[in-house]
């Protein structure tokens, strides 16, 4: 059944890979709603609201943004926040393919920014044992642009990118433009006066069923497709097994439902934004 959550309603999302929408539609869902993709007479991309007769609704918004295909169910206040790097012509465009999880988007979100779980999660590759220290670091809702970020991010990894294979501490940056999307900067090896930026848009079918995908902007010339993509993608699966195993598979936003530590900073700033806003699509606050 689709939210009544307005605040849920009135954001965009990534619904589909551009390149992967052809002649034929593709039947979906987005916040409980069935929808449908497809494409007009001219070859203009379409979103439409899918009836309880099963045929086409109202025309929805949509936009070709990243290399996806966004629209939304409600008002939005703004377009699709900008992502910088996207319009550097040198970087390369890394879409990595959707994955579906069991789980909220939100919790997804929320793993994204967590730099405590790398040594045991990510082992030999985002961090090892015994080095399991998360330095302090800053996280706060930027009021001026309704975002949240964390600052001054440091953490050792074992592989800082795919181009590289010894350990280094890296720099990290995290930004969450809207509640189901969420990126990362980190400083490129090859080039340390630019910033990688990763992207990871959620799209939510169900309160506790959605599907994502990172895409990057890279300044890497040397890797190859492949590589970049089996880089991200272990590291994503990886992800997947801890996130769909998480209870509850909502977020939590009541105060002491669950313990943090001061490692969580950008999870508790984050959660701390959601509940501002009144979203409760996807949290144990309920919005049916």
């Amino acid at each position: 059944m689709k939210t009544t959550d307005k605040v849920a309603l009135d954001q965009w999302y990534a619904v589909e890979t551009a390149a992967d929408l052809g002649s034929r539609a593709i039947v979906t869902r987005l916040l409980g709603q069935d929808i449908e993709l497809g494409r007009d007479g001219a070859g203009r991309p379409t979103v439409r609201e899918i009836r309880d007769d099963g045929k086409p609704g109202t025309p929805l918004p949509v936009r070709e943004r990243y290399g996806c295909l966004w629209t939304t169910l409600g008002r939005p206040v703004g377009d699709i926040f900008d992502i910088a790097e996207a319009g550097e012509a040198d970087r390369r465009f890394v879409p990595c393919g959707w994955v579906s999880m069991r789980a909220s988007g939100l919790r997804v979100v929320e793993n994204f920014l967590d730099m405590a779980h790398f040594p045991f999660v990510h082992t030999n590759i985002l961090g090892s044992e015994p080095r399991t220290e998360v330095p302090a670091y800053a996280s706060e809702i930027r009021r001026d642009v309704d975002e949240v970020w964390a600052t001054n991010c440091t953490f050792f990894q074992s592989r800082i990118a795919a181009t590289e294979s010894a350990g280094d501490f890296v720099h990290l940056t995290y930004r969450v433009p809207n509640p189901f999307t969420v990126m990362l900067y980190r400083i490129c090896p090859t080039a340390p006066e630019r910033l990688d930026a990763i992207a990871l848009f959620i799209h939510p079918l169900e309160e506790d069923l959605c599907r994502a995908q990172p895409v990057m902007y890279l300044v890497d010339a040397h890797s190859t497709d492949t590589a970049l993509l089996n880089f991200e993608q272990v590291i994503f699966l990886q992800d997947r097994i801890i996130v769909e195993n998480q209870r509850p598979l909502r977020l939590p936003l009541e105060p002491r439902k669950e313990i943090p530590t001061w490692a969580d900073s950008s999870s508790l700033t984050y959660r701390r934004w959601l509940k501002e806003k009144g979203l409760r699509f996807g949290t144990t606050l309920g919005a049916a």
